[in-house]
């Protein structure tokens, strides 16, 4: 017994143009991951994580601009791309809250509050990312389905 997912649900143009945008910011935030902010991405790799953080920054770099293309360029899988990223932003929450635990300063968050609010937009990114491939949709279309 598996979930039958619509792959492609109908969205709407919000529902493109979100799901564009934050293909394009994954992109950046990727290319950022292998170039300018590699260091200052590092200081989010929690201790315990068992790899050299700069392998880390750089796998999730990588992986972040493919996930970032195939927002943008998947559009018959969107859905299953939706769950990937959402996924995604959900693996990579424990190094925000290290950074916050741990008192680490990077990207501008040198307090303790400017940390604590970064915690809470990564449930936006996950929201975001089901929302716009309209996997959220398809998720609960297809747990009505009875086979």
């Amino acid at each position: 017994m598996g979930i039958e997912l619509e792959a492609a649900p109908k969205t709407s143009k919000a529902q493109l143009i979100g799901r564009l945008l934050l293909g394009l910011m994954l992109v950046n935030s990727g290319v950022s991951h292998l170039t300018y902010l590699r260091q200052p991405f590092q200081a989010q790799v929690p201790p315990w994580v068992p790899l050299n953080p700069d392998l880390v920054v750089v796998l999730s770099g990588y992986g972040e601009i493919i996930l970032g293309l195939s927002l943008v360029g998947l559009y018959r899988v969107k859905a299953h791309v939706g769950i990937i990223a959402a996924l995604f932003f959900v693996a990579v929450f424990p190094g925000n809250i290290a950074q916050y635990t741990e008192h680490r300063a990077a990207f501008g968050l040198e307090t303790d509050t400017t940390r604590l609010i970064r915690l809470f937009f990564q449930p936006v990114l996950v929201v975001w990312a089901l929302w716009s491939t309209g996997a959220w949709a398809a998720l609960r279309r297809s747990s009505f389905r009875s086979d």
